[in-house]
């Protein structure tokens, strides 16, 4: 992701289960037929009514297959440009939909998920999108519509490993996604879903301490010194806000915010989205820490001339300053805030670039 999205209008694009839908549709409706749409146009929950284009389609004895090029749009997804297939073959008589992973989509492997265990990862809307498709395309043909659909994406176990489901126990693949078959640039939808699967997933196999970090240095150093399991850990990343709004309806006994002087220093001003191009370090703020501390006139009045939050606190500790544990009391106050609760206690750990623990809160 870069660091600022564009100032002009930015393309939407779709996610991988339009796109699977669209692969369905067009499969079935040469299964059925002998002939695929091209373009195939699917609806969307919303209405929308997109048109793909096939890069793919194969038709044999008693299976088609149809493939289509997932458009991101302008979104950093780690999926754009992926070749998304569905293969479809008939099914026993009374059977329904039945859905199968292919190559390159996962395998659910752990509880916690809208899934079950040993499930393929297609989640519920795309699902219910695809049903759709199969119900109508078997109404307007006269036939039952039992099926089975095997979805695939091309190179999907490779790309997998960039995203969240090896640690949220999806094995294999990637998942099939989307609740309105639109991507949204720069929305992080699936960044705030995966850290959403990920409180699940912690609370569905009984872990009670859960940690969410801002990236992987303090990942290590909160692992380090609190000896937590590696399911214990959230994708927080720069999203505090979209961890704790879902903690306040989804609790857990323990959670400890962890990250860099600076992400931090943005939580406690009270910014809830951390990332560099939607909130920035007020360097007064830290400079009214500074007096409050007890810093000298001049070593206050450089604050706000500083190149970075980690000059500041530079300063700070060679004048024997605890500004990380100040910084780390105000986002605990922020992040109370957010969760409303008293039933989840919280502490914040800050980590400067080392990885080494320079602000600690209490538990709250």
């Amino acid at each position: 992701m870069s660091e600022t999205p564009p100032a002009t209008p930015l393309r939407r694009g779709w996610t991988t289960g339009a796109c699977a839908t669209a692969a369905t549709k067009a499969a079935y409706h040469a299964l059925l037929t002998g002939r695929f749409p091209d373009p195939v146009t699917i609806t969307l929950p919303r209405g929308q009514r997109p048109s793909f284009a096939l890069a793919r389609e194969t038709l044999a004895e008693g299976k088609a297959m149809a493939g289509i090029i997932k458009d991101a749009g302008d979104d950093p997804d780690v999926t754009h440009g992926a070749l998304v297939l569905a293969t479809i073959r008939p099914a026993d008589v009374g059977a329904g939909v039945i859905f199968r992973a292919g190559p390159g989509v996962g395998t659910v492997t752990r509880a916690g998920l809208p899934l079950s265990v040993g499930e393929p990862a297609i989640n519920p809307v795309p699902r219910a999108m695809m049903r759709t498709v199969i119900a109508e395309l078997a109404a307007e043909h006269g036939v039952a519509g039992d099926v089975v659909i095997e979805l695939s994406v091309e190179d999907g176990e490779r790309l997998a490993l960039k995203t969240w489901n090896p640690r949220l126990g999806i094995l294999g693949g990637l998942s099939i996604l989307g609740t309105t078959g639109i991507v949204i640039p720069y929305s992080c939808s699936a960044w705030i879903d995966a850290i959403h699967r990920g409180i699940d997933v912690a609370r569905a196999n009984d872990i009670h301490h859960i940690a969410g970090c801002t990236g992987a240095t303090s990942e290590r150093a909160v692992a380090a010194y609190r000896g937590l399991p590696e399911l214990a850990f959230v994708d927080m990343g720069d999203f505090a806000g979209g961890m704790l709004k879902y903690l306040r309806g989804h609790p857990v006994e323990r959670v400890t915010i962890g990250g860099g002087f600076a992400k931090l220093t943005k939580l406690a001003q009270g910014h809830l989205d951390l990332h560099s191009g939607r909130s920035q370090v007020d360097f007064d703020w830290l400079a009214t820490a500074l007096r409050t501390l007890g810093a000298s006139p001049d070593l206050a009045a450089r604050a706000p001339t500083a190149n970075t939050a980690a000059e500041v606190l530079g300063w700070a500790e060679a004048a024997g300053l605890p500004l990380g544990d100040h910084v780390a009391k105000a986002a605990q106050a922020t992040a109370r805030g957010v969760l409303r609760t008293g039933a989840v206690a919280l502490e914040v750990l800050v980590i400067d670039r080392t990885g080494r623990l320079v602000g600690t809160s209490d538990w709250a």
